[in-house]
């Protein structure tokens, strides 16, 4: 996300970090470059104009604190800045006091609400909650089904009337659906349209006077550039919002739309989706986000993904496994499924701070491609082979890389990387730990590297 103004701004901050003196030319010639790059990130101009003066203002008034150089100092107001564009700190959804909240998702058609609804419902879930999601879009055909199947593979209570054609009639039966269901939730997906019009917002004005929403949340294609901050404007006009869901950022958007409707409607973003997937939606942590675009990773997100996707017991038996020289090739193999679950290397890189931009994104595919294989040679074992890899001669290793669609050379290659890693671990069980000779660890190859020959 963010991928081309992130890459424009670390160049330009990189720059400035290590200056021991900054003089106003830098400082101006610094302001054109950011400005250039948000303009070409479809950021609103008023809005560009605005983040710019203000944070020239800045830098020419910066008292340099003691452990900063001047160039530090630059960056660390950018950073502040960038901050502060985007909300300064997160807002959290409402919850209303009497147990039961009522959110309310808008948007155009395109923008993602049907799946939105559904991924805000599993993260309340995952969050200790119980949801419920209605449907009231009668105009979309096959609208409520779409949103049935969805609830249904993640889990979650949903309640749709395919023979009602009221939109209002369907939102109050499912108030009462819900609550007779103890649910504490109830998530709204209505209609769209592909452009805003006055039919469109009396129904869903008839919908909020009717349910009376706690929260009022739209959803925002990240896609459509500065036209999300008109329509994000129209609706908070005719509709008032609470805040906004940012969808798609994991697409070719420059980021604009994210960066410009903080500012222009004073109303926070809340929650950003970054996949298709049920589970592609994130607490929005303006600070958070600041990091990721200029290149200083995310490690809080980066600690609650890990958290939440790595199977905490099985770990502890995995490091058990390595401090006792016991580790063998099925717990490597649930190292590079867990690896998985976390999602891509590109997504978790992001987020490691320091190492953005020093990793290609070619290093990076190659790394996904050789995970991938040597989770298919591994599952081609069996289950003998890969506690006792030592027995693997010649003809099974044949045999696993034709059951893998792999070459021989594949398999001696991780099985290789396999031994020089338990002698690895042996060494530091023992103490005086000695990196093995020709151990391909280090900057980007094997085990733990994203070179070819290593491991992912």
């Amino acid at each position: 996300m963010f991928e081309s103004l992130s890459t424009k701004l670390q160049n330009i901050t990189a720059s400035m970090r290590g200056k021991a003196r900054v003089t106003e030319a830098d400082i101006k010639d610094m302001m054109k470059q950011i400005r250039m790059a948000l303009l070409e990130a479809d950021v609103n101009y008023q809005v560009t104009k605005d983040f710019v003066k203000d944070m020239q203002e800045k830098c020419l008034n910066a008292d340099i604190e003691g452990s900063f150089t001047p160039g530090q100092q630059i960056v660390k107001i950018v950073h502040e800045s960038l901050s502060e564009l985007l909300g300064s700190v997160n807002a959290k959804i409402a919850a209303s006091s009497t147990g039961f909240t009522v959110v309310m998702l808008y948007g155009l058609q395109g923008a993602g609400k049907t799946t939105t609804a559904v991924k805000l419902a599993n993260i309340l879930k995952k969050d200790g909650k119980k949801p419920m999601v209605v449907s009231v879009d009668v105009h979309r055909p096959a609208a409520a089904e779409q949103l049935k199947v969805l609830a249904d593979s993640a889990g979650i209570e949903c309640y749709i009337n395919t023979e009602e054609k009221d939109a209002v009639k369907i939102a109050k039966e499912g108030i009462d659906k819900a609550k007779y269901m103890l649910c504490n939730y109830l998530i709204v997906d209505t209609a769209g349209r592909t452009v805003v019009d006055d039919e469109m917002m009396d129904e869903l004005k008839s919908i909020n006077e009717a349910v009376k929403p706690d929260e009022k949340l739209l959803v925002v294609d990240a896609m459509i550039g500065q036209e999300a901050v008109n329509v994000a404007m129209a609706f908070e006009e005719a509709i008032g919002m609470d805040g906004f869901i940012m969808t798609k950022l994991d697409g070719d958007a420059r980021g604009g739309a994210a960066l410009s409707i903080r500012k222009m409607t004073g109303k926070p973003i809340k929650y950003i989706c970054v996949g298709e997937k049920i589970d592609k939606i994130e607490v929005f942590h303006p600070d958070r986000m600041a990091d990721r675009i200029l290149g200083m990773g995310d490690v809080m997100s980066l600690i609650e993904k890990a958290s939440a996707t790595i199977d905490q017991e099985e770990a502890a038996k995995t490091l058990d496994k390595m401090m006792s020289n016991k580790f063998d090739l099925n717990d490597l193999l649930s190292q590079f499924e867990q690896m998985k679950k976390m999602g891509s290397m590109k997504d978790i890189i992001g987020l490691v701070p320091g190492v953005a931009g020093k990793v290609t994104d070619e290093q990076l595919d190659d790394g996904e491609v050789t995970m991938n294989r040597n989770i298919a040679i591994i599952r081609s074992m069996t289950n003998k082979e890969r506690k006792n890899p030592n027995i693997l001669n010649a003809s099974r290793r044949k045999r696993i890389a034709a059951g893998s669609g792999t070459t021989v050379q594949d398999v001696n290659n991780l099985i290789r990387q396999y031994d020089q890693s338990a002698k690895l671990m042996k060494q530091m069980t023992k103490g005086g730990f000695k990196m093995p000779k020709g151990f391909p660890g280090g900057k980007l190859g094997g085990f733990g590297g994203f070179g070819k020959r290593g491991l992912f």
